[in-house]
């Protein structure tokens, strides 16, 4: 028989969460803590996390990811919301939408508080993301490794096809 997960978690159940430290492994200044609310109630097509990153942090490694769409609604604090060409400062009651091959994105704590936000995105079998700081893209496929690369040892073999 399969378990039933809760619909409803009551938010004295979310505060008592202890949640998960997480730190981004292309970048040692993305620290946060983690609640991943949508695991909780089953969700498997969606990703609906919690997450608390202190004064100063990042909340990831500066990315893009080309299949996935995701989004962030801030809760509380401030910060700086960066994509490919913008600065935006942002705080309690702002929402950020990054659509599937948009710009790439990340967020900072340049409060004083924690900086509480949602993260909501697509969990696809299937995504490519680039870390254009780092140079990097992942590979991510259901069922397997996660595989990084540098982007410029990444070739074509249908562009020789083409010649």
């Amino acid at each position: 028989m399969q378990t039933v997960k809760p619909t409803l978690i009551k938010a004295s159940e979310i505060d008592a969460l202890d949640g998960v430290a997480k730190t981004h492994f292309l970048n040692p200044n993305a620290s946060r803590l983690q609640k991943s609310l949508g695991d909780l109630c089953g969700l498997t097509g969606l990703g609906v996390h919690l997450m608390e990153i202190a004064p100063g942090q990042d909340s990831t490694e500066h990315h893009v990811h080309y299949f996935e769409d995701e989004c962030v609604y801030i809760l509380e604090g401030t910060g700086t919301a960066l994509t490919s060409d913008r600065r935006d400062d942002i705080s309690a009651g702002d929402f950020l939408g990054y659509p599937a091959g948009g710009d790439a994105h990340s967020i900072t704590n340049t409060g004083d508080i924690p900086l509480r936000f949602l993260v909501i995105g697509q969990r696809l079998d299937h995504d490519v993301a680039d870390y254009p700081n780092k140079d990097k893209r992942i590979f991510r496929n259901k069922g397997m490794s996660w595989d990084l690369t540098d982007i410029a040892t990444l070739t074509n073999p249908r562009a020789a096809q083409n010649e």
